[in-house]
C-alpha cells in the first residue's frame, strides 16, 4: 500500500474512494505502528509517511536529467550532514536512504532497467575514494543495494542485467585503498550473492519439475508442435528470478523494511555464478593491484560447490540468516544439477 496515494484519496469528493482509502489507512497503521506492548506509535507513521513522501518526489521531475540531479543532491546533502545527525534519529535516515534508492530502482525500472548513468552517479559519489562519504552511510548503501534491487527488480530482471548492477563492486575491489570499504563490499554484496545460492537452487529444481510435468502431460503428436514454445517459455523462466521465497506483502510488513533482520525473507535476484567469477578471477589477475585486495578477492573466486546445510551457512558478521530451509536432501540433490546448468558457484565456507 502507498500511504501518500491512499492521504489523497482521503480527500476525495467521492464517498466511495474516501470510504475504501480510510479502509486500507486503518489497516496499514494496525499492522506498521504497534509496539512491543501493543501502543500505537503515532510519531512512527508520521515520520514513514514523511519519508515516502520526500523519496517519491524523484517522480516528480520529469526529465531523466532532472531526476538525476535529485538522486546527486540527496546524496550529497546526506553525506554532508550524515555525521551531525543525533543518534537517537538516526533510524529515520536510515529508512529515508533506504525510500530513495527504492524510488530511484522504480524509475530504472520505468526506463527499462537502463542503468550506466546511475551507476556512474552510485560509483562517483559513494565508492571513488574522492566521493568523502562518511563510513556509516556508505556502510548503510550497501547493505540495502541488493535488497531493494531484489524488491523492485527480481521478477523481471535477467542474470547478465543483475551482473550489470554489481559491476561497480569489482572495480572498487581492484582499486580502492579503503580497507572498510573492501570488506564491506565483500559482506554486504559478494556474502549476499553466496547467501542466496540454495535459493537458486530452489529456483532450478522448480524449473526442472515444470519441465518433467510438461514432458509428461503432452501429447506425442503434439510435441512437435509444442516443443518451440515450450524451450521458449523455459529459457525465459531460466532467465529470470523464480518468485520471492515470502509473500511480498509480509515481507513489506516486517519491520520498517528493514531486510537485515534474521527473521525477514524476501525476493532473491538470479546471477551467473560462473560469470561472476570469471570477472572476479579477472580484476585480481591485474598486476598493480595490492596484495590484500587481491586476497580478498581470490576468497570469493575459489570454485568449488556450495554448501546448503545450515551449519555451514554462517552469520557472515552478522548478515542476515535466511528462514524457510525446506527440502534439504532435494538441494543437496539439486547442487548438481546447478553446476550442469548454471556454472560453477563460489564457495561459501571461510568467506569474510
Amino acid at each position: 500500500m502507498n500511504p501518500v496515494n491512499v492521504i489523497t484519496k482521503l480527500a476525495s469528493n467521492e464517498k466511495p474512494v474516501r470510504s475504501r482509502a480510510l479502509v486500507k489507512l486503518r489497516k496499514y497503521i494496525s499492522a506498521r505502528s504497534e509496539t512491543a506492548e501493543g501502543n500505537t506509535s503515532a510519531n512512527t507513521c508520521v515520520l514513514e509517511l514523511t519519508n515516502r513522501s520526500i523519496s517519491r518526489l524523484l517522480h516528480s521531475f520529469r526529465t531523466l536529467d532532472s531526476q538525476f540531479l535529485y538522486l546527486k543532491t540527496f546524496l550529497q546533502t546526506m553525506k554532508r550532514e550524515w555525521n551531525g545527525i543525533d543518534r537517537l534519529r538516526m533510524d529515520k535516515y536510515f529508512q529515508l536512504v533506504r525510500f530513495v534508492f527504492r524510488e530511484v530502482f522504480e524509475m530504472l525500472k520505468r526506463q527499462q532497467w537502463e542503468s550506466s548513468e546511475f551507476l556512474q552517479l552510485f560509483s562517483a559519489q559513494l565508492l571513488h575514494s574522492s566521493s568523502a562519504a562518511p563510513a556509516g552511510f556508505l556502510l548503510h548503501a550497501l547493505d540495502l543495494y541488493l535488497t531493494e534491487l531484489a524488491l523492485v527488480g527480481s521478477a523481471e530482471l535477467t542474470a547478465e542485467q543483475n551482473h550489470t548492477f554489481i559491476e561497480p563492486f569489482f572495480k572498487t575491489m581492484a582499486k580502492t585503498k579503503d580497507r572498510v570499504l573492501l570488506k564491506a563490499i565483500g559482506s554486504n554484496i559478494f556474502n549476499t550473492i553466496v547467501d542466496q545460492v540454495p535459493y537458486a537452487i530452489e529456483d532450478l529444481q522448480r524449473e526442472l519439475r515444470q519441465s518433467a510435468e510438461l514432458d509428461s502431460s503432452e501429447e506425442p503428436e503434439n510435441q512437435q508442435d509444442t516443443g518451440e514454445t515450450k524451450t521458449e517459455a523455459l529459457s525465459e523462466s531460466s532467465r529470470k528470478t523464480q518468485g520471492t521465497h515470502c509473500d511480498e506483502e509480509e515481507y513489506l510488513l516486517s519491520d520498517g523494511m528493514d531486510a537485515s533482520d534474521d527473521d525477514t525473507c524476501g525476493p532473491v535476484l538470479q546471477f551467473d555464478y560462473g560469470a561472476i567469477a570469471d570477472r572476479l578471477f579477472e580484476v585480481a589477475s591485474h598486476s598493480n593491484i595490492q596484495s590484500f585486495n587481491r586476497a580478498k578477492i581470490y576468497k570469493f573466486d575459489e570454485v568449488e560447490k556450495v554448501s546448503t546445510d545450515e551449519d555451514d551457512d554462517d552469520d557472515h558478521n552478522g548478515r542476515r540468516k535466511r528462514k524457510r530451509r525446506k527440502q534439504k536432501n532435494k538441494e543437496k540433490k539439486g547442487e548438481e544439477s546447478l553446476k550442469k546448468s548454471k556454472g560453477l558457484c563460489f564457495k561459501s565456507q571461510g568467506v569474510s
